[in-house]
């Protein structure tokens, strides 16, 4: 395999992950997990989606592949990227399904990750899509290996953390991560999120805690503030689009606007709206921007599937960790029939455990 530095046409796709479509379930892509393998033996698990040229999307502070994937919003989102695309997505070392590290240089260790979920994945040349801390990530790697990246495509992103958020915020919102992590992740959503209902709301705070542990997300959200990737912009060479929406809570348009002015030739994509998360609010715009980026055609909205009413019923049982026997007797059914409802449910959605079964319906589900 030829080294990162080389300028090498990439692979047409990720043969070795690719899985023929089942025409059973209603979502138009799966993602199957594969896993890799840092120099001191932690591992990264990754998840491959869709066909095409390899795209690999860097994750915004946290991550977790398989709840993730439960996610209505979420999902349609990465589907969306993966029309066209081998879209890999992974969860950094102390997240999601990665395993634990004590390393605290995060922005090392995560030129270490994509090196080596590359190399798993069998590509030395792909896309590049960073959202949120992706996004300076994503440069800091074009930057150091600019013959690697096809495309670069940034939402979200800033050049230097510190523009972020005045100081005591910064400290503040740190301080309440170590102190109270279950109101941190609430007051987080609230800002990432500020018109998400509260299904959303509710299920993204609980993704934000299942994703990582607090002193973990301390250490990912100091990294957010401290990164500064002023002295990269001008080594990218890849063709480099900018999105950011305009009233971003989360991250100031300033910061976008900073980037497309220091990468040369990069294009800056303004969206209405408040919201951090690229796939809350009009995801769809944010979606087809990406993809132009990615040289691909815009798609039209596609509808989630949709489960029967009893499959609601017994999803909703689920949710509250009830057994298939305690479901069975609360819906006066046999237990046989409860665990073939919950095994329908996991298939239409295309769902591998309960927990995501859980996540889909407190995110599909009001909640006061």
């Amino acid at each position: 395999m030829a080294g990162f530095g080389e300028d090498t046409d990439r692979p047409a796709e990720a043969a070795r992950f690719r899985r023929p479509p089942t025409g059973t379930r209603m979502w138009l892509v799966e993602q199957e997990l594969g896993s890799a393998t840092l120099a001191d033996g932690t591992p990264v698990r990754f998840a491959v989606a869709g066909r095409g040229p390899v795209a690999i999307h860097l994750p915004g502070w946290v991550s977790h592949l398989e709840l993730g994937w439960a996610v209505p919003a979420a999902r349609q989102f990465y589907e969306g990227l993966a029309t066209g695309r081998t879209l890999v997505r992974y969860d950094r070392p102390g997240c999601g399904m990665s395993g634990r590290t004590s390393r605290t240089d995060v922005v090392d260790l995560e030129m270490e990750v994509i090196r080596a979920v590359a190399t798993a994945v069998g590509v030395d040349r792909f896309d590049l899509v960073g959202a949120s801390f992706g996004a300076p990530l994503a440069v800091r790697w074009a930057a150091r290996h600019p013959q690697s990246v096809a495309h670069l495509v940034l939402y979200g992103g800033w050049v230097d953390g510190g523009a972020v958020a005045p100081p005591g915020i910064r400290e503040h919102v740190l301080g309440l991560v170590d102190q109270h992590w279950g109101l941190a992740s609430d007051v987080l959503t609230e800002i990432f999120a500020p018109d998400a209902d509260a299904g959303f709301r509710a299920m993204f705070s609980r993704y934000q805690r299942e994703s990582a542990p607090a002193g973990w997300a301390h250490v990912l959200l100091a990294a957010c503030y401290d990164i500064d990737v002023s002295e990269d912009l001008g080594r990218i060479v890849a063709p480099t689009s900018v999105i950011h929406r305009e009233d971003d809570r989360a991250v100031p348009l300033a910061e976008g606007e900073r980037l497309a002015a220091g990468i040369d030739r990069a294009t800056l994509t303004v969206l209405p709206g408040r919201t951090h998360i690229p796939f809350a609010g009009d995801s769809h715009s944010v979606l087809n921007a990406m993809r132009g980026g990615l040289g691909l055609p815009a798609l039209l909205p596609q509808a989630p599937p949709r489960l029967t009413s009893r499959q609601t019923q017994v999803a909703a049982l689920v949710a509250r960790g009830w057994s298939n026997r305690q479901i069975s007797e609360e819906l006066v059914i046999s237990e046989r029939t409860a665990e073939s409802h919950v095994e329908r449910i996991r298939d239409r959605l295309g769902f591998r455990s309960r927990a995501q079964v859980a996540a889909w319906y407190v995110a599909t589900s009001s909640v006061d």
